[in-house]
């Protein structure tokens, strides 16, 4: 019995010294992601949404000279805004311009959107109507390693623009960020469908 398991312990020891050796890929950190829940958020007088309970909204103020044309240009009536995940190191930059003051901000924000393209493996556009509300959009989602991996528009087509873009607060890594990104993009797809322009 005794010369059995001597014998037992000394092949597991020996087989334990093999030198086939494999290493084990990358992992990631565990993310606890947190259930849906949202709000209405209504501080603005032009429209409201559902926000994220898991969100904090805070309220950018307009820098007096923009560094681009080191000019004055603010519009009035622009508002600006983020909507920060401070448990998933991620925020959504938000921005309302009066389309009345400036009609070309459609197509900027289009050449916005595709600036990453040197970087997404892939560019999806996604159109978004809802006539009841007159709410039309647009959402990009930009597959890679992008810094910002949605996008999106909402107008009403005369007079006001919405736009919105995801960032995270660490170097773009798309497996790694993977089930945060799904969890706000569901988010995103609840504040477009939920989005009401106020009267």
């Amino acid at each position: 019995m005794i010369k059995g398991t001597i014998f037992f312990v000394l092949s597991v020891l020996l087989g334990a010294c093999s030198t086939d050796y494999s290493p084990k890929p990358a992992g990631y950190f565990y993310i606890d992601i947190p259930e849906h829940d949202y709000q209405t958020w209504s501080a603005c007088p032009q429209f409201e949404f559902a926000v994220s309970s898991q969100a904090k909204v805070v309220e950018i103020p307009l820098p007096v000279v923009r560094e681009s044309t080191r000019k004055k240009t603010n519009i009035p009536g622009e508002k600006w805004f983020n909507i920060v995940y401070p448990s998933l190191n991620a925020q959504i930059y938000c921005s309302y311009i009066p389309l009345a003051k400036n009609g070309a901000i459609l197509e900027e924000s289009s050449q916005l959107a595709f600036l990453h393209a040197r970087k997404a493996d892939a560019i999806q556009k996604k159109i978004f109507e809802n006539p009841n509300q007159n709410v039309y959009g647009i959402v990009y989602e930009l597959k890679g390693n992008v810094a910002s991996p949605i996008q999106f528009t909402l107008t009403d087509s005369i007079k006001s623009f919405f736009r919105g873009a995801l960032y995270f607060g660490n170097i773009p890594n798309q497996d790694s960020i993977a089930p945060v990104l799904e969890y706000i993009n569901e988010d995103i797809h609840v504040l477009i469908d939920s989005f009401r322009w106020k009267k």
